[in-house]
């Protein structure tokens, strides 16, 4: 596989491209800019991010991460405008948190792949001087043909200040700062750029007169999740006023069910940040008896390296919240249950406090009482929203009977950028009665915990 160091270049065909990025720590968000041979954009239509995820043309794409891989940019070169000299592919942090730049992350990774060819890698190098954007590649122009090059060059002021700079007219925030200009080394440039070019940065005319284009994130708006399906939802973890609430809705199903009362009960287990893992298996995986969660602490002075599931097994001090153990949003956990409803409808918990959360596991339980039916035959399913446009669904799928438990969805709270909800759907096994278990890496294990008939 071809790798590219900063400033390098390669020929490339004219079919189709997708540039994948990835990185390790804190998010990075990826887009592209339609550049003209001025090196300017044409219009604001040139700059296509999470916003806005194509061109006019339709030859280039954002693609967000899904189960078929991480962020990409879709480039079909030969449909390309012809005015259009040059697809600059950048790499940003959050623009809604000013604080976060490239220090906190590593490993910055662009794999550019076309059918037919070997796919060529860029690692930028380290970034540790503020920069919150970085130039990572571009395909351009080269005679008749298009050749792909390495870039690595970083901004200060994010993607507003990069976008500003090719020509994008940008919603200022109240305190505006100053890019960093790229440097104008002749080693900097394209090796074939024509005599005479000036490099975008230090070009100051802007053409758009369009209004200015936001590039602040959206809400999610409302998302059912597919089976096995995940979903992440922008969260600023600093922001106390921000409440997160998750429920368990059902209808009971039949009226025969209902009548005997179709009684449901939302669990809640949670890891706490203070002892939450990064492991080595994914959150939400099912493990088996015996698994030990092993991995490095999320909060420096947390957990150690290794904790032995006992504890939660034993069920005495365990991390959960329902109907016996409310909870609290003022002091921790920071997760309230609002009470026990006893009939078909909704038990919902807020989640407060998301910088205080590793991990949390929404589960269902069914009394006995409910007889054998299966929990998607009364109709229960998870919302989870945060109050702000975003609002997941996570539905049940299978027609599990005798079963008195099912993991329902797990809320991964460890990302930088916010939470990410995966649907689980995993049941007990027949006709017993105990609770599952949440690990400190976010993995599950059925079966496993405390059995506690409920009493009506």
């Amino acid at each position: 596989m071809p790798e590219l160091r900063k400033g390098e270049n390669t020929a490339v065909s004219g079919v189709c491209m997708t540039a994948e990025l990835h990185a390790v720590g804190d998010p990075v968000d990826l887009s592209a800019l339609l550049v003209a041979v001025d090196g300017k954009v044409r219009s604001d239509d040139d700059l296509v991010f999470y916003n806005q995820p194509s061109d006019a043309s339709g030859s280039v794409r954002h693609l967000a991460a899904d189960a078929d891989g991480p962020e990409r940019i879709e480039v079909d070169p030969a449909a390309l405008p012809a005015d259009v000299d040059r697809v600059v592919l950048v790499g940003s942090c959050d623009p809604d948190d000013v604080t976060r730049t490239f220090r906190d992350v590593k490993d910055v990774l662009v794999r550019a792949a076309q059918h037919g060819a070997d796919p060529v890698r860029f690692r930028s190098p380290a970034l540790i001087d503020g920069e919150r954007a970085v130039l990572l590649m571009e395909i351009y122009r080269r005679g008749p043909g298009w050749k792909l090059r390495a870039i690595g060059q970083g901004y200060a002021n994010g993607l507003a200040g990069l976008a500003t700079d090719f020509g994008i007219q940008v919603e200022e925030p109240q305190e505006a700062a100053v890019a960093e200009q790229p440097d104008t080394q002749e080693s900097e440039l394209p090796p074939d750029t024509p005599t005479g070019a000036v490099p975008p940065a230090h070009n100051p005319s802007a053409i758009s007169t369009a209004s200015p284009m936001n590039l602040l994130k959206p809400p999610l708006g409302k998302v059912s999740l597919d089976k096995g399906g995940q979903v992440s939802i922008g969260l600023d973890k600093k922001d106390r006023g921000l409440v997160v609430t998750a429920s368990l809705e059902w209808d009971g199903g039949s009226a025969r069910r209902r009548r005997l009362g179709a009684d449901l009960d939302l669990y809640a287990l949670f890891v706490p940040t203070s002892k939450a893992l990064r492991g080595r298996k994914s959150p939400g995986t099912l493990v088996g008896s015996g698994h030990v969660a092993q991995g490095e602490p999320l909060r420096p002075g947390g957990a150690g390296r290794a904790t032995a599931p006992a504890t939660a097994k034993k069920g005495k001090g365990a991390d959960v919240v329902y109907y016996k153990r409310l909870g609290s949003v003022k002091n921790r956990p920071y997760i309230r249950l609002d009470g026990d409803s006893r009939v078909p409808g909704r038990e919902s918990l807020r989640i407060v406090r998301p910088d205080e959360q590793g991990y949390v596991l929404l589960c269902a339980y069914s009394a006995l009482s409910n007889g054998m039916g299966s929990f998607r035959s009364f109709g229960a399913k998870v919302v989870v929203t945060d109050g702000r446009g975003s609002t997941v669904t996570v539905p049940l799928f299978e027609n599990a009977k005798t079963r008195y438990w099912v993991a329902i969805a797990l809320v991964d709270f460890t990302a930088a950028d916010g939470a990410e909800i995966r649907h689980i759907e995993a049941y007990s096994a027949r006709m017993t009665e105990r609770r599952p278990v949440l690990h400190g890496d976010g993995t599950i294990e059925m079966n496993a915990g405390p059995v506690e008939f409920k009493r009506r």
